[in-house]
């Protein structure tokens, strides 16, 4: 259960990062308020999920879902590179979420 509630925790990490462009530097209310529960929700999850699992790659696993859920959503929201390369980087940090997944 830990693992499925430090993905969550990761998925409303990128609805914040995803929400802060709405919030147009917190000057409009209601994205600034769904962005300002999505970072609660998901550093409250996060805090539950090291309860136990280890604090390294909690912390890892959280900000790499973070970091490629915001990429790919970039992508198809604001119309960000989709680059050989950049698809490549982001798929080498899926494979380490998924490399701490299997030796923890």
């Amino acid at each position: 259960m830990p693992w499925v509630i430090l993905i969550i925790a990761g998925l409303f990490e990128v609805g914040w990062a995803i929400g802060l462009k709405y919030t147009e530097g917190f000057t409009r209310l209601w994205p600034s308020i769904g962005t300002a529960t999505a970072m609660l929700v998901s550093v409250g999850l996060l805090g539950l999920a090291m309860r136990d699992l280890p604090v390294g790659t909690a912390y890892a696993v959280w900000t790499g879902v973070g970091a490629v859920g915001t990429a790919i959503l970039g992508i198809f929201l604001f119309g960000d590179s989709a680059s050989a390369a950049r698809v490549a980087c982001l798929a080498l940090i899926a494979g380490g979420i998924i490399g701490l997944k299997i030796v923890s």
